[in-house]
């Protein structure tokens, strides 16, 4: 007789309970994509800084002046129409002119310390440059209160500070002229104030640019010439007189005849301050 299997159950016992196991594999973690804007960012700025970088060591003082001029609100206009206020003698904004701009110190700097480097690591542009036009500037202005007949002249002058260096214009009005009606003629006080010039801006060395303006006023009927030639002729006449008060030959860079097109008093084309004589001491 067979024995009953060990195994086997009775007919009140429960079934063993049955265990599943789960797993669960996680390739990995998903945690949203604002990681990546924020890297996108990191990587746009640095692309930006180094950009920069490349820049300042790869243009000139000129070029990255160019640069932030084109970046500047302030219309030409506006900054030639500035020059010769009641504030001062000469008048104008010079870049060396005191402002907030904070330098190492905290104490108030200039606009100087805002421009870079050049591309060899020498001085900042408005360090040496603007301070050898400055000193100019200050030569000049000392020079028109040393005398009487200078102070009373120094209302023709006015002084622009431009990308190219400082312009020295010297402006006619109803009471004065640079030249005789019609010629290239100066007249003894504008003989006087180019002796004055040539003595401030002697020692400065920067090259010269002159430029000849005339008004619109036009010519007699039968009387021959024409405001380019007149423009042009006292151009020369002005370089052959700084010449002879001591400006070297070899300073003198150009000399230009813009006739009328380049009008002071734009609403106003016979206004006499539109005849000048523009000296641009060149960086």
């Amino acid at each position: 007789m067979a024995s009953a299997p060990a195994s086997k159950r009775g007919k009140n016992e429960l079934p063993a309970p049955i265990i599943v196991k789960k797993v669960t594999i996680v390739a990995g973690g998903h945690h949203g994509g604002a990681w990546k804007v924020a890297y996108a960012d990191f990587v746009t700025a640095m692309m930006a800084f180094f950009l920069l970088l490349w820049i300042l060591g790869a243009t000139t003082e000129k070029q990255r002046k160019g640069i932030a001029d084109y970046f500047s609100p302030t219309l030409v206009k506006t900054q030639n129409g500035s020059a010769g206020s009641a504030a001062g003698l000469l008048g104008g904004s010079s870049l060396t002119d005191a402002d907030k701009y904070p330098h190492r110190a905290g104490q108030t700097g200039t606009k100087s310390i805002t421009i870079p480097r050049d591309a060899t690591g020498g001085p900042k542009e408005g360090g040496t440059k603007i301070k050898r036009t400055a000193r100019a500037k200050q030569a000049l202005e000392q020079k028109l209160k040393s005398t009487e007949a200078l102070r009373k002249l120094a209302r023709q002058v006015r002084m622009v500070d431009t990308t190219e260096g400082v312009r020295i214009d010297l402006v006619d009005d109803a009471d004065f002229s640079m030249f005789r009606l019609g010629t290239t003629v100066l007249t003894p006080d504008a003989s006087t104030l180019l002796v004055a010039i040539a003595q401030a801006v002697g020692p400065d060395q920067g090259s010269l640019t002159i430029r000849g303006h005339t008004d619109a006023t036009p010519w007699r009927d039968g009387v021959p010439g024409n405001n380019w030639s007149l423009s042009a002729g006292r151009a020369e006449a002005t370089r052959q007189a700084l010449l002879r008060d001591g400006i070297g030959e070899m300073r003198f860079n150009r000399i230009e005849g813009v006739a009328d097109r380049e009008l002071l008093i734009p609403g106003n084309p016979a206004d006499p301050r539109n005849r000048r004589i523009s000296i641009l001491l060149l960086d």
